[in-house]
């Protein structure tokens, strides 16, 4: 691990950072702090399906056709090139020109290109915040040579954030991607098959969490250290030691004025506003992080479920569970 004031090596220290992780697992939350140090520019959610904030072909010139879109070196080829682009701060003003005209697409194009363009004269890094980009994080890693953050949150708090929002899983989403299904999701078809058009939205939920992080656990087997698997819990709990030492993950300067943003945007004080609650469909971002008490967001869950619903959610997402949490 670095010292407060060191950086780690130079070749870490040159490499994209992606953070990822299910939506409300916190990656605009570990996208900000990394960004707090003033070292990177911050790209929001390239994969995203809808826009804003994907969508978007000045940030990535390269058409998504699901969510969680599945990258891997068979169909790779576009997404080289575009996510090459995106990593070196490249942006693509008249692929962006041709697809977005209105007036709030014109004002997130020049916001882009000045962030993209002072980034590279900088010398800045890309930090990709990306929830769906979460089934491609080894692609990431192996191809762009991305430090991968991969956020996992405990099912039951996760859950509970899910139902606040009334947010749902669309299943097709995975089935109908079949390299995703023969690579890492090929043992639960039956399982998504038969949750799709369910009304039971807890059981779908839970099953995304299990099947997500199934996944995850594949993918950071298979690639060795490439992947850095980092608990929601711990970035919450502690939140100046845990990114400390995220911090020296990426390469990136631990200094007083990081360790300062990281503990003025998480203590206890901190209460979100309603004008920027999280909405699938943003405006001026609504998904986008605010300072928070983070160790309050911990417990959020007792107000969102009911006792037999966390015992519901704890029984479905067990054996996944137990791979990332010690109890």
């Amino acid at each position: 691990m670095t010292t407060t004031t060191e950086t780690a090596t130079t070749t870490t220290a040159a490499r994209p950072i992606l953070v990822t992780g299910l939506p409300r697992s916190g990656t605009s939350w570990v996208g900000k702090m990394l960004q707090a140090g003033g070292e990177l520019v911050y790209v929001n959610e390239p994969l995203n399906p809808s826009r804003p904030p994907g969508r978007s072909p000045g940030v990535l010139n390269a058409s998504v056709t699901h969510a969680f879109q599945y990258i891997c070196e068979d169909n790779e080829e576009p997404w080289l090139r575009a996510f090459g682009d995106t990593v070196r701060l490249r942006y693509r003003t008249v692929a962006e020109l041709r697809a977005n005209r209105a007036l709030p697409d014109l004002a997130r194009l020049a916001k882009n290109l000045s962030a993209f363009t002072a980034g590279r004269a900088r010398g800045r890094r890309a930090l990709l915040d990306d929830p769906y980009a979460v089934l491609s994080a080894a692609w990431f890693a192996r191809r762009l040579g991305a430090v991968a953050i991969v956020l996992v949150r405990d099912p039951v708090t996760w859950a509970g954030s899910w139902r606040k929002l009334g947010w749902t899983t669309y299943f097709h989403e995975l089935l109908e991607q079949p390299l995703l299904m023969r690579d890492l999701l090929g043992g639960h078809a039956d399982e998504l098959r038969a949750l799709v058009g369910s009304q039971d939205e807890l059981a779908k939920n839970a099953a995304l969490w299990r099947v997500t992080y199934d996944a995850v656990d594949a993918m950071r087997r298979e690639n060795g250290g490439s992947l850095h698997v980092v608990r929601y819990e711990d970035l919450a709990g502690d939140p100046e030691t845990a990114f400390g030492g995220l911090y020296a993950t990426c390469g990136l300067t631990w200094d007083a004025s990081a360790r300062r943003a990281v503990r003025e945007a998480t203590q206890a004080g901190n209460a979100p506003t309603r004008a920027m609650s999280w909405s699938l469909k943003g405006g001026l971002s609504k998904t986008a992080y605010q300072p928070m008490d983070s160790r309050a967001a911990l417990v959020t869950y007792k107000e969102r479920l009911t006792e037999d619903e966390i015992a519901r959610v704890r029984e479905l997402t067990a054996d996944v569970r137990a791979r990332f949490y010690d109890a």
